[in-house]
């Protein structure tokens, strides 16, 4: 009888380890292929919570001491350990190893060596999905304080320019097209109460950024009796989440930024687009400085508004981070999907490009050099001053279509005889209408058109100086206080 060969079935090689753990990995055999560690791994844009990420941490762990799950001991450890991770990182002597998924396994994946098994104990009751969103909510809180510090002081800096330009007159745009004359001042406060209400969405966008989702777990909520109000506390925050499905889940709070973000980001770029039209040479109104300017490589004569173009320019990148979140989300089924991840990129994009053009913008509308005398020129265009003598018409007793009208067809004769509107010859101003006559167009000058405009937000220098007064600055509230005091 034949004997038989035993084979041996081939030995399994031992799994290769990640150089750092996973958090997640008790219950795998095989380690994590290198490409897919590369592809999932979110360290390079989410490391910039880690401020954010060791105040949660702090706060949860004094949570769980709270509530009895640590010792007041393991407390204190567990805080230092922490702030000296954080010194780590604050100094760039942090070394994120192999395998490190996002910065919140990076920052435990150091306490823990630090600290040995006590270092295992900070993930207690907490899940990376409330951890997250946690970060997040503490990140976009400071971001939303610090862009509205800059729209505060872009108000400023328009009512300050406004004050010193007061009384001087440009001709207002209706379609790219002089339409009527205003002051300088109340075009320039039109972009004061737009930013006004970047300011107010971002202020509301905040009150829902404001809640605290620390204990809301993987989705189900803590397993742990932690007292969610105190953490919130321990951190600032308003409120806490209601429902932990949601909590993990809701990036509502991210959208909306992102939404108000766009329109401001839209409103920078119509200032932009003036400034560039305004400095051209068929404008004239606006000269800009060597500081805000670049030339040619090939045209030694050029001054090109570099800086505002790109106001309209980087606004293209916000209004697609809106558009990115907005795909991201609408297809998600509750709760956490790792869909969320690619959250962070767009929001972080829009709050780093709002901050620079806002201190951008601030520094470049105080070097404009503004030519006033050019600007009252064009606001000297008799056909800019139609509408008040079709006005005037109707206080001699015409109806306001028949007034419309009668000043069209002079307007019409104007052009066609090459004059001025207010040169038309007395006869064929009766020819037109017997309610014309030349003392009537004397009457009519730009300065007389903006003092009629004396409705509330009109123009009317009237009007225009009790808004400016309204509104006041900083610099002269002081300036009061201090005459005051003498």
């Amino acid at each position: 009888m034949a004997s038989q060969t035993r084979r041996r079935a081939p030995r399994r090689p031992a799994p290769r380890r990640s150089a750092a753990p996973k958090l997640w990995g008790g219950a795998f055999q095989a380690p994590t292929a290198r490409v897919v560690e590369t592809f999932t791994t979110s360290l390079p844009v989410d490391r910039r919570l880690y401020p954010y990420d060791i105040a949660g941490s702090i706060a949860h762990t004094r949570g769980l001491v709270r509530a009895r799950i640590l010792t007041a001991h393991q407390g204190t450890r567990l805080v230092a350990g922490l702030r000296r991770v954080k010194q780590e990182l604050d100094r760039d002597r942090f070394r994120f190893a192999p395998g490190d998924e996002d910065i919140h396994s990076a920052i435990e994946r150091r306490l823990t060596e630090r600290l040995g098994r006590l270092g295992q104990m900070l993930h207690t009751g907490r899940s990376r999905n409330d951890q997250v969103i946690l970060d997040v909510r503490l990140y976009l809180r400071d971001e939303i304080d610090a862009i509205a510090k800059e729209l505060a002081a872009l108000q400023h800096t328009l009512v300050t320019i406004a004050q010193r330009l007061f009384g001087h007159l440009m001709p207002g745009y209706t379609h790219l097209q002089r339409a009527q004359p205003v002051l300088i001042s109340h075009h320039l406060l039109a972009y004061h109460d737009m930013v006004a209400r970047d300011a107010a969405r971002l202020a509301d966008c905040r009150q829902r950024v404001d809640v605290c989702p620390l204990g809301s777990g993987a989705l189900a909520g803590a397993g742990f009796p932690i007292d969610r109000r105190y953490v919130a506390r321990q951190l600032g925050f308003a409120t806490v989440s209601t429902n932990s499905i949601d909590a993990v889940s809701d990036r509502d709070f991210i959208a909306e930024f992102l939404s108000a973000g766009a329109i401001l980001a839209m409103h920078l770029s119509r200032l932009g687009e003036e400034i560039v039209l305004w400095t051209s040479t068929e404008f004239g109104f606006v000269t800009l400085p060597d500081a805000f300017a670049t030339g040619s490589s090939m045209m030694p004569q050029k001054r090109n508004p570099d800086v505002a173009e790109l106001l309209r320019g980087k606004s293209a990148r916000v209004l697609g981070n809106l558009t990115t979140i907005l795909t991201l989300l609408k297809g998600l089924p509750f709760a956490y999907n790792r869909d969320l991840q690619e959250d962070k990129a767009p929001l972080f994009d829009t709050t780093d490009t709002l901050r620079a053009a806002l201190e951008l913008t601030r520094a470049l509308l105080p070097q404009l050099g503004w030519n006033t005398e050019t600007m009252r020129a064009a606001a000297s265009d008799d056909a800019l001053l139609a509408t008040d003598l079709a006005d005037a018409l109707v206080e001699r007793g015409l109806e306001f279509r028949t007034a419309h009208a009668v000043v069209g067809r002079l307007v019409a004769t104007a052009l066609r005889d090459g004059h001025a509107l207010r040169a038309t010859p007395p006869e064929t101003l009766r020819g037109i209408s017997r309610f014309l006559d030349p003392q009537l167009l004397r009457r009519l000058t730009p300065e007389a058109s903006v003092r009629r405009r004396r409705v509330i937000g009109g123009t009317a220098p009237a009007e225009v100086r009790r808004r400016l007064n309204e509104l006041d600055t900083p610099r002269s509230r002081a300036r009061r206080t201090r005459t005051r005091g003498k």
